[in-house]
């Protein structure tokens, strides 16, 4: 995610990532009317509920663990809320009856029972009793149903049309939040829901893969299933549809090693995309951070949510594919102070987000109204038990941290030494698994690309913006031969690898690789903001017509860019991403923000497959995988390999000669070739390769074609392994070549 306007200036080295118009926060008071009406009396004991009895026997209970936990018995609540002056658990059966219990007991915080007879599947929620006082910071208001911030499971979705979640009665200027609303939210609301947690796993075991051998796929599970011929049409859009052999065998087919899930956190669609008739895709919009989306469940919301996708997690294990979730701990779904009440705001207002110095209003590093405050030791555990129930009882194998700059931000600053890196730091579990930090935020110094500590990896946003500058011309070579070789400038100084820099030229958040080389402007206007959402420097090139065309010249240069873009992405030291669908052609007709289509213009068209880029891509992945030099675990050095006279990697001129100082300057240049000495590469991996291959990949983005020739010095026998353009002859040998405008070759040194 990415933030529309930065507070203070950067230069284009240093500038944040894509805009996206869910970082804009509507006026929430005008997003629907507020019915009014009385504050409800408390049911009657004997509502119906699941329990058999008409009065379920409560007990005290244990504060800890946190959320709910079934037993033979029954079932243990613990909420915590530093400020609540008395709690109520709410149960509800299936025609939305409610019964409400007093919590009888209260340790550390923690508000705890028993309730005996209730077991999985039960919806409940809660209502935090305390001062409504928002000069104050404190937003209690027992009229609006709560969810359980550590429910395994949700059921349903917010229904805006009906009893408002606004806390307050909307006023004008100063008096805007002022007054409590009291409505009945419960309505309107999405219910938590006692899981079952137990599962069998059958012996599963994560795939492991070094950060050297892995290729991730940024995917999310509706855009990736819902079209697809091979999946059945019940369980297109689901967990169940990812996990189905047609796309696991595309997934294996391809060479990827991890699926890059986008959020899968239970999200809502708030009320002014309700309004438009659109609904939050990607969803970057969390309100419970353990449960699994209940609408990406084809077998139910009522818990079973929880089997589907520990199922997927399982098949996608014995497929070789680890899984890595996009988790968003930065925000929740309920906006600024005029935002809805749906959990944290009603549970303890001022311990769960962070304020401003006015304590009515909210900090806002991410640009949607709100920050978490992690500083704070309830949100700091809550993310951590968040992260290892995911890592432990779920099976994940990693997290990409959404806008990771506000988690790590003390006081006010991006600190790498803040409490939520350091306690991952020394976490047994979550030190184990793949970090990778979105490294920024919104807020004042919130590009920290290259700035996190050792363990985590980061999405290098300088690749992306250079790669693109690159192939289309606008890019001195000194700073592309850097990123091909691992950003080192990045991350070398502090003791990481290659391995930190994951690699991309796509992502959710911005065009796609065909509409990036087909589109110089955003097309945005199915999102209904005036085309004034998203990035307008996306450093594109339309390649001479912009959108859909059927000049033959134009088209075949398009191709030729994508398969540049490709290959050179997947070959370069450090970490590929591949957007999902990049690999097919895969089109979003210009919008570079398509946050809030849930439609087939965001979903995989797997009918329309370009199976030609599809091949390419099945190649150059796998060129990467059997190849140690393209994958190496250390930066290159230009120092000489043991038993060869050349070094581990060599810059070279078309013409033959290693770069100068002065080639490395010169302004005009845009080709260039790379010998990468197989040598060098026999420490990469565990194990003694002895068949390493040598390669020398030669770069030309200029618009005309340039001639290469290559230094007898390097050895004979180079062949032609793979090309982007059409006139190579693949297999044959050279000794020089003119390479056209716009492609790429590698070679392959036959002695080798």
């Amino acid at each position: 995610m990415g933030p529309d306007a930065l507070p203070e200036p950067l230069s284009w080295r240093r500038r944040a990532p894509h805009a996206a118009c869910r970082r804009r926060v509507p006026d929430l008071r005008r997003s629907r009317s507020v019915p009014g009406g009385p504050r409800p009396s408390p049911s009657p004991s004997g509502g119906s509920c699941v329990p058999d009895s008409p009065d379920p026997v409560v007990r005290p209970g244990r504060a800890f663990p946190q959320g709910v936990f079934a037993d033979a018995q029954g079932t243990n609540f613990s909420l915590w809320s530093g400020g609540a002056e008395r709690v109520e658990l709410c149960l509800f059966d299936d025609d939305g009856r409610e019964t409400r219990i007093e919590v009888p007991d209260r340790t550390a915080h923690q508000w705890h029972c028993h309730v005996e007879g209730v077991g999985p599947g039960q919806r409940y929620g809660y209502r935090v009793h305390g001062p409504y006082d928002p000069a104050r910071g404190l937003r209690f208001n027992a009229s609006k149903l709560l969810l359980d911030p550590y429910a395994a499971a949700i059921d349903g979705t917010v229904d805006w049309d009906g009893p408002t979640l606004l806390p307050y009665v909307p006023g004008e200027g100063d008096d805007a939040d002022l007054t409590p609303e009291e409505t009945d939210s419960a309505p309107a609301m999405p219910k938590s829901v006692v899981a079952d947690r137990s599962y069998d796993w059958e012996g599963d075991e994560p795939p492991q893969h070094r950060w050297e051998q892995t290729v991730i796929y940024e995917a999310h599970v509706r855009g990736l299933t819902m079209r697809h011929p091979g999946v059945p049409e019940e369980l297109r859009g689901t967990y169940a549809g990812l996990a189905s052999p047609a796309v696991l065998d595309h997934l294996t087919g391809l060479g990827v090693t991890a699926v890059e899930l986008l959020p899968v956190h239970h999200f809502i669609d708030e009320s002014f995309l309700a309004e438009r008739g659109l609904t939050n895709y990607w969803g970057y919009s969390s309100i419970g951070f353990f449960a699994p989306h209940g609408p990406y469940a084809a077998a139910g919301s009522r818990g079973d949510q929880v089997r589907e996708f520990k199922d997927m997690v399982k098949a996608l294990h014995r497929a070789g594919l680890e899984v890595i979730l996009d988790v968003v701990y930065n925000h929740t779904a309920e906006g600024n102070h005029l935002g809805p009440m749906l959990a944290f705001k009603g549970i303890d207002n001022l311990a769960y987000y962070r304020q401003t110095e006015d304590p009515r209003f909210f900090m806002d590093y991410t640009g949607t109204g709100n920050s978490l405050d992690p500083t704070h030791p309830q949100v700091l555990r809550l993310i951590m038990d968040s992260l290892r129930y995911f890592a432990q009882e779920c099976h994940v194998d990693g997290f990409r941290f959404d806008l990771a700059a506000a988690l790590a931000r003390g006081l006010h600053e991006a600190d790498r030494l803040s409490g939520f890196l350091d306690t991952i730091h020394q976490d047994p579990v979550l030190s184990q698994v793949k970090l990778i930090a979105e490294p920024w935020d919104v807020g004042p110094g919130g590009y920290q690309v290259g700035n996190f500590p050792v363990l985590w990896s980061e999405w290098n946003g300088e690749y992306r913006d250079d790669l693109r500058d690159f192939w289309r011309g606008e890019l001195p070579l000194a700073t592309f031969a850097e990123r091909f070789a691992g950003s080192a400038d990045l991350y070398a100084d502090d003791g990481r690898r290659p391995g930190a820099s994951i690699n991309f030229i796509t992502a959710h958040d911005g065009f796609t690789l065909r509409d990036l080389v087909s589109y110089n402007d955003k097309h945005n206007e199915a999102n209904l903001e005036d085309n004034q959402d998203g990035a307008d420097d996306n450093r594109s090139w339309n390649c001479g017509a912009e959108g859909q065309t059927d000049d033959p010249e134009v088209l075949a240069l398009r191709a030729r860019q994508q398969r540049n873009l490709l290959a050179t992405l997947v070959l370069s030291q450090g970490v590929p991403m591949i957007l999902g669908g990049d690999e097919g052609g895969r089109t979003q007709g210009g919008s570079n923000n398509a946050w809030c289509q849930d439609n087939e213009s965001s979903w995989h068209d797997w009918d329309g497959l370009d199976a030609g880029l599809v091949d390419f891509t099945r190649r150059v992945v796998a060129l990467r995988r059997d190849e140690p030099v393209f994958r190496r675990r250390d930066f290159l050095t230009g120092d000489e390999q043991p038993g060869s006279d050349l070094p581990d990697v060599l810059w070279l001129r078309p013409d033959g000669p290693a770069l100068s100082d002065g080639d490395w300057e010169h302004e005009g240049a845009r080709a260039l070739a790379v010998f990468l000495n197989g040598r060098g590469a026999r420490r990469t991996d565990d194990g003694d390769h002895a068949h390493a291959g040598t390669f020398l990949v030669a770069f030309n983005a200029h618009h005309e074609g340039v001639e290469f020739t290559i230094d007898p010095e390097l050895g004979e026998g180079w062949t032609v392994e793979l090309a982007s353009d059409d006139d190579a002859q693949e297999g044959a040998e050279v000794r020089s070549m003119i390479l056209p405008g716009r492609s790429l070759r590698v070679l392959r040194r036959r002695q080798d």
